[in-house]
């Protein structure tokens, strides 16, 4: 019987042993899988959904002038000096029978627009002479909601800079939606009411219903799924106000695009 008992006890010791062993093999191979199999150096990749930090300041940019008379349209190889107060709404400079697209820059990537020329002619002639006029060039989106949209085009910064002072006129509303429906990618000028759009745009992130309020110049087709998203990501946990808490963002230049 004392015979049996010891080894059952050595039976004991050698489970005892085994389980220590095995786990002291697994904690090894946790710890290389973890640093990457070289001790105190972690060389796996990283991932996040989040917006990728701005490591350089906002875009440099030169004091805008302002224009007293009549506005000229802006010279289309992008020559024509900054402006960013104008006394009077545009003419029309543009050619609605051509196809016109703009290339926004900005601090989180590249996206591109469909202007919608044809059934919108007014709204992107204002939105092509601004941007000819670099009006829009190191203006921040002060405005991203996530899984709404991003407005942006107020050079102040605030949101309501838009129309007293930039950009100094108003313009008529056109090409309002039939129903309130606002599909991803939409871009619509952001408004204080009938008939009072400026430069103000908004870029819808997620499919949403608005009221038919706003006038619908254009869609992204190219960034709609990488750059807009790194921009509803900058929302961070915004406020109210829905200036971005995680990232700044600021267009650095909108390219016009003619064919």
């Amino acid at each position: 019987m004392a015979r049996q008992v010891q080894k059952d006890r050595r039976k004991k010791g050698f489970t005892r042993w085994g389980v220590l062993i095995v786990v002291g093999a697994l904690a090894i191979i946790l710890i290389a899988v973890i640093s990457g199999g070289k001790s105190g150096t972690s060389t796996a990749p990283t991932t996040s959904s989040e917006a990728p930090p701005v490591t350089a300041p906002p875009p440099v940019t030169v004091p805008g002038a302002t224009l007293t008379g009549d506005t000229p349209c802006p010279a289309t190889d992008g020559s024509s000096a900054r402006t960013l107060v104008f006394a009077k709404a545009p003419p029309m400079c543009i050619d609605p029978a051509k196809t016109y697209k703009a290339v926004v820059n900005t601090t989180l990537g590249e996206y591109t627009i469909e202007l919608d020329a044809k059934n919108a002619p007014k709204t992107v002639n204002n939105y092509v002479v601004l941007a000819l006029y670099h009006y829009y060039d190191g203006t921040p989106c002060h405005r991203i909601l996530a899984g709404f949209m991003a407005q942006c085009g107020d050079p102040s910064g605030t949101g309501s800079g838009d129309n007293a002072k930039y950009p100094g006129y108003t313009f008529a509303d056109e090409n309002k939606p039939a129903t309130a429906s606002y599909p991803k990618g939409t871009l619509a000028m952001a408004n204080a009411g009938p008939d009072t759009n400026g430069s103000q745009y908004f870029t819808m992130l997620k499919d949403y219903p608005l009221p038919a309020s706003y006038s619908v110049f254009g869609k992204v087709t190219d960034g709609l799924d990488t750059t807009l998203p790194a921009l509803e990501a900058a929302a961070g946990s915004s406020a109210t106000n829905g200036t971005p808490t995680k990232v700044p963002v600021y267009i650095n230049t909108v390219t016009i695009l003619v064919s």
